[in-house]
């Protein structure tokens, strides 16, 4: 009876640490991302919206603040955005859980032909605050694309934009909304798939992530460290 205890033991433990969430990188799959997130009209178009959105918003930061912003982009990945940003005149430090992915990001900083001012920080975003030249550094604008629905704990990140985030500062957030599973799934008559609740992506290689975070949530949190939306966009290609 105690060694066969024992055995369900062991297996209930396995059975958690085989279903223990953590942070995702990219490291190991940093071409497969480039060329498929990024590789074609989907990525153009992307990257498009957030130019807008973000491009708009800065100049107008800028110009009342009356200097260059001090941006951070957290889980940047190729930080294709916050490059942009920093050809603009604005500081820049840039992360990412991924050395990878930070490296494909620096060959297209060395194509600049102009001085940029970036600082690069490797590290999951919970050992940034340690790594900062001043740990209670602050940010005009802290941009988070595409990582909340990689997080063990997404809602942990608030916390860390309320400590570096000014008084007047904004973030910009861009998640996945699971409604876009259901909508695809939906189009193409994969019932089953929604039908099962315990279905999940093939986590090497799969860019669908398995515990993405619904709108409504991430506006509650929005809510509850009273932060006021100004713009918003939906994107679905």
């Amino acid at each position: 009876m105690q060694n066969h205890n024992q055995d369900i033991n062991n297996s209930q433990k396995a059975d958690a640490e085989e279903t223990a969430r953590t942070d995702r990188s990219f490291d190991a799959i940093a071409d497969h991302f480039e060329k498929k997130v990024y590789g074609g009209l989907k990525g153009d178009i992307r990257l498009a919206v957030l130019r807008r959105d973000i491009f708009e918003y800065s100049v107008q930061m800028s110009k009342t603040l009356g200097r260059p912003l001090r941006i951070l982009d957290v889980g940047a990945g190729l930080a294709q955005i916050a490059i942009e940003l920093a050809t603009q005149g604005h500081t820049l430090v840039i992360n990412d859980i991924s050395a990878n992915m930070l490296e494909k990001a620096k060959v297209s900083v060395d194509q600049n032909k102009g001085k940029l001012d970036i600082t690069w920080y490797v590290c999951p975003y919970q050992e940034l605050e340690e790594k900062l030249a001043d740990k209670t550094e602050k940010f005009d604008l802290i941009m988070c694309h595409a990582l909340l629905e990689w997080l063990a704990e997404p809602a942990a990140v608030m916390d860390f934009f309320d400590r570096h985030l000014t008084e007047n500062g904004a973030i910009s957030l861009c998640f996945y909304n699971p409604a876009s599973f259901d909508y695809r799934n939906l189009i193409m008559g994969n019932f089953n798939l929604l039908d099962n609740t315990e279905y999940k992506a093939d986590n090497n290689k799969s860019l669908t992530p398995n515990h993405p975070v619904a709108k409504e949530e991430v506006e509650s949190w929005l809510e509850a460290h009273h932060y006021h939306t100004v713009l918003t966009s939906g994107l679905r290609v």
